[in-house]
């Protein structure tokens, strides 16, 4: 027997939860994962679950797509990596009827999720939750397919890494939410991974702003572009553990500023472009970099009139056809460009930091003592990011979090 609660005796507000991967993993997990939604659900509130593929899914169906070829169009690898969400929202749809409550799953289409034209990495326009808003007023418990939606020419898109966050606060968002709450194997934000930086302290509540810096350097607790969203929404995202209760992240407005805190982060998967051009050749690779997908994390110019030099450091995780994004650059600039993969970028991010000489030279002797030498330094507002082997990467930025973030 299905036990719809009415909508009648419904006490608090909307709530929209995200699990992410890790958290959906297996049968036994989304079993737990289920649980939890039902518990939220008795308590009185509406729910909404926003969804993930089931652990490593998306990486296994990308590396089935380029074991067919090395450069899939990216329209195709919209339609494949879209089904590993579908295959999460069912099983847990099924799981919540398994535990005596009505419950209806959506794709990102069906959910009213507005995509612009773009594959692989769309941008979400608008969110029409005029279903989601039907199913929650007959008392059922709504689960949404993250990372995807629908563009205005109805193709099926993906919103890039970290894309069921954003489809969680744009839901959110859509809905009135009284909150987000983004379920991960990790109790929120800390000073660094503290998977690589064992000391590292946790963060009780951070402000968007900080919190963006942190996403774009690479941290992956939050996508950035959620992270934005949230702002400009004011919704509170509550960053949380899915199996490990007691400790969170809040993230809001009104989360009081400290002025002397630094965090630090690491960011793996990196190409540097190194090109022997001025300002104009500068504005060429960029160009070139945009019409590829591949946006930049960091850009110098440096050299000065005799002999200037541009750099762009491209982070991967995001760009589905490096190989074809690569060979395209070179036949553009020719010998005039130089790629490198080998390196990894380090950031600071913290109030002021990025105009601050003390903090650079702190963070210079704390890369030596690393034997992490910058190849490229950026500065600027929030963070300042370095260039570094990235052998040598995960020592860096301890070093720096030691130095930096105590």
């Amino acid at each position: 027997m299905r036990i719809g609660l009415a909508r009648e005796e419904v006490a608090l507000g909307i709530i929209v939860q995200k699990y992410g991967g890790s958290s959906v993993a297996t049968v036994e997990k989304m079993g737990l994962v289920a649980d939890k939604i039902v518990a939220a659900r008795r308590e009185g509130n509406d729910v909404v679950v926003v969804v993930s593929a089931m652990g490593k899914t998306t990486d296994q169906l990308l590396a089935l797509a380029r074991q067919v070829s090395e450069s899939p169009p990216r329209r195709e690898l919209d339609m494949l990596l879209s089904t590993g969400e579908r295959v999460s929202m069912a099983l847990l749809s099924i799981a919540i009827h398994a535990r005596g409550l009505e419950s209806i799953s959506f794709t990102g289409s069906q959910s009213g999720i507005i995509t612009n034209d773009r594959h692989f990495d769309a941008r979400i326009i608008e969110v029409r939750p005029h279903r989601v808003e039907d199913e929650l007023a007959r008392g059922r418990i709504v689960i949404v397919a993250g990372y995807q939606g629908m563009s205005y020419r109805r193709e099926i898109t993906t919103l890039g890494r970290g894309g069921s966050d954003t489809t969680a606060v744009a839901m959110a968002a859509a809905l009135g939410a009284e909150r987000c709450e983004i379920y991960s194997d990790v109790d929120g934000v800390y000073s660094a991974d503290p998977r690589v930086v064992p000391d590292a302290k946790h963060l009780p509540e951070i402000g968007y702003e900080e919190l963006s810096e942190m996403a774009e350097a690479g941290a992956k607790v939050l996508n950035a572009t959620a992270v934005e969203l949230a702002r400009r929404a004011g919704i509170a995202v509550h960053a949380r553990s899915t199996f490990e209760p007691g400790r969170e992240t809040r993230v809001h407005a009104d989360a009081p500023s400290d002025a002397s805190r630094r965090t630090v982060v690491g960011l793996k998967d990196a190409a540097v472009l190194a090109l022997e051009a001025g300002p104009d050749g500068l504005a060429k690779l960029l160009d070139r970099c945009a019409e590829l997908g591949a946006a930049p994390q960091l850009v110098s110019l440096e050299g000065g009139a005799a002999s200037p030099r541009a750099t762009v450091v491209i982070p991967l995780a995001n760009v589905p056809d490096w190989g074809r994004a690569k060979a395209a650059l070179a036949q553009t600039f020719s010998t005039e460009l130089r790629v490198d993969e080998t390196l990894g970028l380090a950031t600071v991010v913290g109030s002021g930091v990025g105009g601050d000489p003390r903090a650079l030279a702190t963070a210079l002797a704390a890369l030596a003592r690393a034997d992490a030498k910058p190849t490229v330094i950026g500065t600027g507002g929030l963070r300042m990011s370095f260039v570094v082997s990235r052998a040598r990467l995960d020592d860096a930025v301890r070093s720096l979090h030691a130095e930096l973030a105590r």
